[in-house]
Order: C-alpha cells, then sequence, then structure tokens
C-alpha cells in the first residue's frame, strides 16, 4: 500500500445527498484530491453493497485511488474492491487476508495502543484512530485524547490516520501528532462544495503530515 493514499480518506455518508447519486458527490471528491474512499454502509443489503461498491471502484480507477470496503469482507471480494475497513468487533486483519489475498489493503480501527499493536501483529497495512474530535455520524464514539493518538502513532512501524470531526478548521490541530494522512466523513460530504472542501483539507493536511 502506497502510505500517500491516505493522505485525505473520505468516508462515504448518504445523509447529506438530497437525492443525488452517491456517485456525483463522490466524484466531487475526488476531484477535490481525495486520496483514499472507504464505502461505509452499515444497513444495506448485500447485492446492492456489492453493486454500489462496483460503480465506485469504475470511478476511483479513473483516478487511480484505492476503493475500500467498510467491515463487509465478502462484499469487498466480490466488488474486487481494493481492501476493507475493519472494527474491533469485525473479522480478524489475519482472516481477512486469508480471504482477499496478499494485494489488498486492510485497514483496522485502533482506540488503543494495545489494540494498535495487536493489528500490526496480524496483518493490518494502516490504522484509524479516533474520534479525535469527537463525531456526529457514531453516537457511540468517545473522544480521543492528543496524548493517546500520539501513543498509537508511535507504537507501531504501519501508518496512521486520525478519524472522528475533522474539519478544514480544525485538522490543523492533529499537527505532530505524527498521522499519515486524516480520513474525513462530514467535513467533506456535508459540505454545500464538496470538491473546494476537499481541496481545501488535501492542502492543509499536507502542511501537518
Amino acid at each position: 500500500m502506497n502510505k500517500n493514499s491516505l493522505r485525505l480518506y473520505a468516508v462515504t455518508d448518504r445523509t447529506w445527498l438530497n437525492g443525488r447519486p452517491l456517485a456525483y458527490d463522490v466524484e466531487k471528491a475526488l476531484n477535490g484530491g481525495v486520496t483514499m474512499l472507504q464505502l461505509r454502509e452499515k444497513n444495506m443489503e448485500f447485492k446492492e453493497l456489492v453493486r454500489v461498491a462496483v460503480e465506485l471502484k469504475s470511478l476511483c480507477k479513473r483516478y487511480n485511488v484505492p476503493l475500500i470496503i467498510n467491515d463487509n469482507v465478502y462484499a469487498a471480494k466480490e466488488a474486487d474492491a481494493d481492501g476493507v475497513h475493519l472494527g474491533q468487533n469485525d473479522m480478524s486483519p489475519s482472516e481477512a487476508r486469508e480471504i482477499l489475498g496478499n494485494d489488498k489493503i486492510i485497514g483496522v480501527t485502533a482506540k488503543t495502543v494495545e489494540q494498535a499493536k495487536k493489528a500490526e501483529s496480524d496483518g493490518a497495512d494502516y490504522l484509524g484512530s479516533g474520534a479525535v474530535f469527537g463525531t456526529s455520524t457514531k453516537h457511540d464514539a468517545k473522544k480521543m485524547e492528543m496524548d493517546t493518538l500520539k501513543n498509537i502513532t508511535t507504537s507501531v512501524n504501519i501508518p496512521v490516520v486520525a478519524i472522528g470531526g475533522i474539519t478544514a478548521e480544525n485538522v490543523s490541530e492533529l499537527a505532530g501528532a505524527g498521522i499519515a494522512g486524516t480520513a474525513v466523513v462530514s467535513g467533506i460530504f456535508a459540505m454545500d462544495d464538496i470538491e473546494n472542501a476537499a481541496r481545501e483539507l488535501y492542502m492543509k493536511v499536507g502542511k501537518i503530515i
């Protein structure tokens, strides 16, 4: 996996589509500089998830951006996505690797140093850590202290992306944390001008990593 792909990692959320196709907003984000895309759909039926993933994979390929599927390893395999992102309650990275193969990207959520080290030893390619500024998309997410984020980034040799409430206004506060990039949901997809929001974040993230 190219570490540079993690610079601006957009995570989809259909909350703000207002009737537009998801691919429409995703392409705006890609035009703005998104370097990796995660399709996150907790409640979508399997066949529909695969269909949407295939559509977005084709779009992302035009921009040379990897497509990651949240949680669902079998959907990632069926759609030939570039990888999967696993939570602590999902399949283990080693098991996902057996299903997807060595050429796919496997990310893991890690909220503690212990989780981070275990994910690395189990074969994760990168970690997602947060919620660094809280979040409106996960009701059970607790705010992560900056010291915890720094301890995670220094405890492993794989790249770490920060996630949780990140916007163009607060992203500079993550300077010095040792992250490889930021994962952003509403800071891109809830914006009136998705393309410019992504572009501004891309530039600002580049100054802190």
